[in-house]
């Protein structure tokens, strides 16, 4: 179907619009917004309308909501005070009120008995979670592998990276067997859940594995074997584990999505998924390719909260680091955190960008409130976890910064970041005197990642307060080739301590250790 309204043509059929000829640019997600809204012209549309039809039932802030009819009514040459084409109706909805003719194309071939037709894909990766297997062959341990799913489902949505469909949808499947490709095509998903329970005795097996359905791949794949001692415990362990490693997968398989594109046709989300995969990388390179990228996203989209959130994050963690000058950072990494906050104030990930930003300006209160309210609101994230104990550390409070850290490595055992939790175990072990310990751990950082400013810091202090000479002076050499401006100035001057004791600690053992 073709709608024609001022010099606008919509396109349903090509997912096109043009105006006098020429295509004009929308996000798929923006495009299907506008097309929900021409067709339904002859009546209000309500938020809840919108929520149910474009984010599958997703629960979305009204931000995130407004920047897409925003970016509908700037496609149009319309805006929010004169609503020439989409009006705002107060606490009603959004109309469509221009004049709208129809052109229909070639009717499309009625779907076959039992078929769904497929729905459009959005413009971020959509994830189906389907009812998970009940393989004990007793009908009534269903309530297991539902409960299972339904944890999966409500965990995932607090991601907001991607939308999750909702169960209502997802479980139209139990019991059926249809292809993964069949489904994600009627539902409009990239990744699809699936898993399977059985129970035997005293003891439970559940299995998951996340397939990508354009390819038929899968992306990851788990087991789980354990004792029913507390069948809730035992759920929410499982279901915590599955959920932190699912975020990490769908990272990697958009950023490998995103590297095979033109670098002309990359819109904000590909930039970000990009970029992303400079951040994990935690290298001086990557962190200023991962900068350029996000700054494109931005410019793209303004309103795309979560290139803003992880711009600060990213900038203020380079001042950590050491590769980023802290008072020419600052204020840019902490005006990205508020858009971010705007945008979504319900985004975990915008609260622990402004919580990395409270931290590196020595305001600790502010910044443990932020990484808090994160993982309030998405208990999974292992990044800001590991923020968290950090800050915790810094703000005297060194055995809740271990237990913090400890609780980020178990959240996220494959995470790309594992080598700087390890790195943030040890520094709280060392603020504790515990110097073997902080050895080990900042040996085990090293492990994983040889090349980590963090991890050859603490090497190079417990190692110092040890008086072993060789081990520091082979930290110091790998920490100047990780961080050549690395000094006591340096260190008194850029990291934050709110006791003067620790700060003193810490340079007694780079003095120890060698540091000039």
């Amino acid at each position: 179907m073709r709608f024609h309204f001022e010099n606008n043509v919509l396109d349903g059929s090509l997912r096109e619009l043009t105006c006098n000829g020429v295509a004009v640019p929308l996000q798929p997600q923006v495009f299907d917004l506008l097309l929900y809204l021409v067709a339904e012209r002859t009546r209000v549309v309500s938020k809840d309308d919108l929520i149910s039809r474009i984010w599958s039932d997703r629960i979305i802030s009204d931000s995130a909501l407004n920047s897409r009819i925003n970016a509908a009514r700037k496609a149009l040459g319309d805006d929010g005070a004169t609503q020439r084409l989409i009006k705002t109706i107060p606490r009603k909805g959004f109309r469509f009120v221009g004049e709208v003719r129809e052109k229909s194309e070639a009717a499309l071939a009625p779907a076959g008995p039992g078929q769904v037709p497929a729905r459009p894909a959005p413009d971020r990766p959509a994830i189906a979670v389907l009812a998970f297997e009940n393989m004990s062959g007793d009908p009534a341990q269903d309530y297991f592998g539902d409960g299972m799913t339904e944890d999966i489902l409500t965990a995932l949505s607090k991601q907001r990276w991607f939308m999750v469909i909702a169960r209502n949808s997802s479980f139209t499947y139990k019991g059926r067997a249809v292809h993964i490709r069949q489904i994600a095509e009627e539902l409009g998903v990239r990744y699809v859940v699936e898993g399977s329970v059985r129970k035997a005795d005293n003891r439970v097996r559940i299995t998951a594995q996340l397939n990508d359905a354009t390819t038929g791949s899968h992306l990851w794949a788990e087991r789980y074997d354990r004792e029913l001692v507390d069948v809730f415990a035992v759920q929410d362990e499982i279901t915590n584990a599955i959920v932190a490693a699912i975020e990490p997968q769908i990272h990697a398989a958009e950023s490998f999505r995103a590297h095979r594109k033109p670098p002309s046709s990359l819109d904000a989300w590909d930039l970000v998924m990009r970029a992303l995969s400079h951040v994990w990388r935690v290298t001086r390179d990557d962190h200023v390719a991962a900068r350029t990228l996000l700054e494109r996203a931005i410019e793209i989209d303004p309103e795309y909260g979560q290139a803003q959130s992880v711009l600060a994050a990213s900038l203020m963690f380079g001042v950590h680091l050491g590769w980023a000058d802290l008072a020419a950072t600052a204020p840019v990494a902490e005006a990205a955190a508020l858009a971010a906050m705007r945008c979504d104030h319900e985004d975990g990930w915008a609260h622990a960008a402004l919580g990395s930003v409270f931290f590196s300006t020595r305001r600790l209160a502010e910044a443990l409130s932020e990484f808090e309210q994160a993982l309030a609101l998405n208990p999974n994230f292992s990044l800001a976890q590991s923020y968290y104990a950090l800050a915790l550390s810094y703000a005297g409070r060194s055995r809740d910064s271990f237990e913090a850290a400890q609780k980020a490595i178990r959240l996220s055992p494959r995470d790309p970041s594992l080598a700087v939790y390890y790195g943030i175990a040890g520094y709280a072990r060392f603020t504790e005197r515990h110097y073997d310990e902080a050895i080990a751990l900042a040996r085990e950082a090293i492990r994983h990642r040889g090349d980590l400013t963090g991890a050859y810091r603490v090497l190079a202090v417990s190692a110092g307060m040890t008086g072993d000479r060789a081990l520091a002076g082979m930290a110091l050499r790998e920490l100047r080739r990780t961080q050549p401006g690395i000094s006591l100035h340096w260190i008194a001057t850029q990291l934050p301590w709110a006791s003067e004791a620790d700060r003193e600690h810490y340079l007694e053992g780079f003095r120890r250790a060698g540091l000039s």
